[in-house]
Formats: structure tokens, sequence, C-alpha cells
């Protein structure tokens, strides 16, 4: 039994599996998408997708953005344990409460992407993403409910259409979500330098 286990036990805190609650840490190097495996009112275990973050404090931040301090206990191959920096309600943990509509948890970014939509390339700039969609910013605006191609090295093609738009910043909806894993992988290759911008491409028109 690792050590996290053993204090949660000492201090008598109820532990709860949360199998896939996604959340993200936050930490000098990057934001990381991680899942929720276990949390108590003294700590929590994570797991990661890739190479974990090596500093030994850390934000959590869920979904509803709420954040919790966090001391690393404990690594073991994908798995983290550590301790809040008091201790928290864990039914408010789990229920994620928020005045806004519930959403997928979502990666602050700035990298550059083309989006194809009507036959033209457009050279944008990645904002956000999430396992659902994505917010662009292009030097044009794109009419709501058209249909999008979005490209971006570091991950696959996403194909999908516009939701929402302010301004020159639009909201795309994915036709089909990304995986949990596949998500966090696809942030680290993007955040942790292991894939290139292609802000310098031309922008492009078709016949």
């Amino acid at each position: 039994m690792d050590n996290l286990a053993l204090a949660d036990e000492r201090r008598g805190a109820q532990r709860h599996s949360l199998m896939l609650r996604a959340a993200k840490v936050l930490a000098p190097t990057g934001e990381f998408v991680c899942s929720v495996r276990e949390v108590s009112a003294t700590g929590l275990r994570l797991r990661f997708y890739h190479a974990q973050p090596l500093d030994p404090f850390l934000l959590l931040e869920l979904g509803n953005g709420e954040r919790y301090p966090l001391e690393v206990v404990w690594r073991r191959d994908d798995l983290l344990g550590a301790r809040f920096g008091e201790p928290i309600d864990v039914s408010d943990f789990m229920a994620e409460p928020s005045p806004f509509e519930r959403r997928k948890l979502r990666v602050r970014l700035n990298r550059g992407a083309l989006l194809t939509s009507g036959g033209r390339d457009y050279r944008a700039r990645l904002l956000d993403l999430s396992q659902q969609g994505a917010r662009i910013e292009l030097g044009s605006q794109i009419d709501p409910l058209a249909t999008v191609r979005l490209e971006v090295p570091g991950m696959p093609l996403r194909f999908g259409h516009v939701r929402w738009r302010d301004g020159f910043a639009h909201g795309l909806f994915f036709d089909h979500a990304l995986r949990l894993d596949e998500f966090a992988r696809h942030v680290f290759a993007l955040t942790q330098g292991t894939a290139p911008d292609p802000a310098g491409a031309p922008e492009r028109r078709y016949a």
C-alpha cells in the first residue's frame, strides 16, 4: 500500500474512486491533462498519459475552474499521489458545481493552425482545445454552422462545424470527440515543444 493511502487511513479519510474524471495540472512548464483516479479529503491519485511534470508542488484545475494546491508525495509509472494544501470538501470536488453550463475540460494554447472551409484555407491561431472542440481566431469571419477541417501539427485532422462566432474568434465543435488519453497526449505534444508551429504557412485559395 502506498504512503498516501496509509496516510489517508490514519486520518480516517474516506477515499472515493473517480475512474476517468478529467482534470489538468498547472506547472511552471505548462498545462498537463490527467485523470483523477481516487480522491479523499486529504489527497488524491492522478493518472498521466505521458511524461509527468516533475515539480514537487502543482496546481490542480477541474473543469469548473476550481483550483487545488497539491504537494506530490509519490510517483509510480503513470500514477502520482499528492496531498492537498488543506482538507477539501469531497462532495463539492466530485460534483464540480458551477453557475455556468457544464462543459468539457479546456486547455489554453497559442498555436498556429490551418482551417479549411468552403474550399479555402485560412491561417488561424488555436487558442484552446477540449475533447469536443476548439476556439480559434482568424483574420476572416466564417458563418456559424459552416463545416470545417482543422489541421494542427501534433494532432490528427479534426472535422466539425462552427458553433459560434464572436468577432474573429470562432468556436468549433468536432464531429468525433477525442478520447481522454488522446487529448492528453496531443496537448503534451503541442505544449512541450514536440510539435512544429505552422504559423508561417501561407493562406491558400482553391478554385
